[in-house]
Parts: C-alpha cells; sequence; structure tokens
C-alpha cells in the first residue's frame, strides 16, 4: 500500500509578501495611468474640476496635441538630448567595465574608483541644476573664469541665452549623472559571466579585446538590453534638469516632453485633458520603440533552438501516436 507523504507548501506565504507592492502597484500606479487615458477623451480643463465629459469626438484631445507646434518641438529636442548623452553614456560605462573587470590587468582601489563614478548620480537633480547654473553663470562664474584667464574670450560669454550651449550643458549633466550607474549594471553582469570561459579564451591566445567583444559583450546582452529600454524610458521621460535648470528656455532649446506636459496641466488654463492625452501619446511611442528594442536584441539562437525542440517533440508525438494506432490494429 502506497502512502502519500504530504509536504508542506510555502506557496502561500509568497502571495502574502506580495500582497503591499500589489495593492501600492493598483492605488498608485494603474489606476494614476488608467485616470490619466480616461482625462484624454474628456473636457476636463481648470482647478478641481469633476464634472467634465468625454467630448464628441474623443480623439480631438490627442489631434490637437499632434498639431502642437511646441509638443514637436520638445519631442524632438527629448530624442536629441536623449541620443546625444546616451552615445557617450554607454561607450564610456562600457570601457569602464572593460577596465573594472579586466582579468590581465588587475587595479589597485577599484572600489574607490567605483564609488566616484557613480556619486553624481546619488546627488538630487536640483543640487545639480544649483551647480551647474552656478559653474556657468553670467558675467561672474568659474567656466567664464577659467575662459577669460586662459585668454579663450574677451568678454564674459552668457551660456544661458545661446541654444546650442544650453543644450549641451543639458546633454553633459544627464550623462554625468548616469554614466556610473550604468557602469554598474553592467559590471553586475560581467561580473556573472563563468570565469572558466575567460580562463578558456586566455589559453587559446585570445587578447583583452578580442575577450571583450567575443565573450563579454555576447554574455551581458540581456543587460545591454536592460540598459537601453531603461535609458529610453529615463531619456523620453526627462524632466527635472532641463525643468530646474533652465525651465525649457531659452527659446524652447531644452523644453522636453515632461516639461511641456508639466505647463499643460500645471500653468496657465490647467488644461489636464491635453496634458493627458500628451502623456498617452508618450506612453505609446515609449512602448513602441521598447518593443522594437526587445525584437531587435532578440536571441535568434535560443528562438532557434526552442522552435527545433518544438519540431522534435511534435515528431515524437505523432511517432508514439503513430506506434499506438499500429498496435490496436
Amino acid at each position: 500500500m502506497k502512502t502519500k507523504l504530504k509536504g508542506i507548501s510555502y506557496s502561500k506565504y509568497g502571495y502574502l509578501f506580495s500582497i503591499p507592492f500589489v495593492v501600492a502597484f493598483l492605488i498608485f500606479t494603474l489606476y494614476p495611468t488608467l485616470y490619466t487615458a480616461l482625462l484624454g477623451f474628456t473636457d476636463c480643463r481648470g482647478v478641481n474640476n469633476t464634472n467634465f465629459h468625454i467630448l464628441e469626438h474623443p480623439l480631438e484631445n490627442y489631434k490637437l496635441i499632434l498639431q502642437n507646434d511646441s509638443f514637436r518641438v520638445s519631442l524632438k529636442n527629448t530624442v536629441v538630448i536623449w541620443i546625444m548623452n546616451f552615445i557617450p553614456q554607454i561607450t564610456i560605462a562600457l570601457l569602464l567595465t572593460a577596465w573594472f573587470t579586466s582579468h590581465t590587468n588587475e587595479i589597485k582601489g577599484k572600489g574607490f574608483f567605483k564609488v566616484v563614478f557613480y556619486m553624481p548620480n546619488i546627488i538630487t537633480a536640483a543640487t545639480v541644476a544649483i551647480l551647474f547654473h552656478s559653474l556657468f553663470n553670467y558675467p561672474v562664474g568659474p567656466v567664464n573664469d577659467l575662459l577669460k584667464s586662459s585668454g579663450l574670450v574677451d568678454e564674459p560669454y552668457y551660456f544661458f541665452t545661446s541654444k546650442l550651449a544650453s543644450k549641451l550643458i543639458v546633454v553633459f549633466i544627464q550623462f554625468w549623472t548616469w554614466y556610473g550607474n550604468t557602469m554598474i549594471v553592467l559590471i553586475s553582469g560581467v561580473l556573472g559571466i563563468s570565469p572558466d570561459i575567460y580562463e578558456a579564451a586566455e589559453i587559446d591566445g585570445a587578447n583583452g579585446v578580442q575577450t571583450f567583444f567575443r565573450i563579454t559583450i555576447p554574455n551581458i546582452k540581456t543587460v545591454l538590453l536592460y540598459t537601453l529600454v531603461t535609458s529610453l524610458v529615463g531619456g523620453l521621460n526627462m524632466f527635472d534638469i532641463p525643468f530646474l535648470f533652465l525651465k525649457g528656455g531659452p527659446d524652447r532649446a531644452t523644453l522636453t516632453t515632461s516639461v511641456f506636459i508639466y505647463n499643460q496641466a500645471f500653468s496657465g488654463s490647467y488644461l489636464y485633458n491635453r496634458a493627458s492625452a500628451a502623456s498617452m501619446l508618450m506612453w505609446i511611442i515609449i512602448a513602441a520603440l521598447s518593443g522594437v528594442l526587445f525584437f531587435i536584441m532578440r536571441d535568434k539562437e535560443q528562438i532557434k533552438m526552442d522552435k527545433e525542440i518544438k519540431k522534435a517533440k511534435k515528431e515524437a508525438r505523432r511517432a508514439a501516436k503513430g506506434g499506438v494506432n499500429q498496435w490496436q490494429w
């Protein structure tokens, strides 16, 4: 007689521990998102307006936003600023990752350098904005003093009235703030690679460059995808530095979509409906671009292997079914 052993199931405790997150997600993320999507189809505007209705033409707010010149400028600025800061950010982060994880050149004080490179990421955006505003101040500021003392300029340069200079400063701030975080994430991915692979490559005579591009990069593809997607989401939602630094100026040079949405919702006529429509348009754009990144960086070999496994299972089932039918006959 077989006796069935009763085990203890701990799965219910996992559900209990997940309740706080689920409740917080429903209240502070899902509900605001759905409510924002709803407002985009209404005539809601003005403070404390609870008497709003669905528009006769529900997509009217979306059409007005797409036709808005400031929105198009802000979207272009957002994309340009993100690309201009992400390319050097990922490049420097990869170089530092290769430096810190090198198996041939041991570096003393790695922990100190990691802390120094990561430190800008923990400084608040308001502090960073005040710092760089002081550095590039006019007529007296460290940068202007340096330019005058070196003889590069005769008179102080007003950086905050130049569209190009203002945009480049915002780009540099974004790069300086986030390259350390990207470096830490990439280093974590590299440390997860088995040391045996590097030992085999070293025995085969591979140099540092070959090891990095043929072993390290392919093995941190998932981490690179995570970095790309999170940087895309953060870059297209860029708000704090452009707003606190120059409030989108001069002449909309640093106006991003998040600053545009803030201006629509909380200044002037309090156009909550149009701000909601712009928010949902950005949500669609971010979701679509994230999907494109997932598609481009998918593991083609793994997908091919999964298809072959499924095909083999189908053939095995077919063969087993045929064998049963033949036995019955």
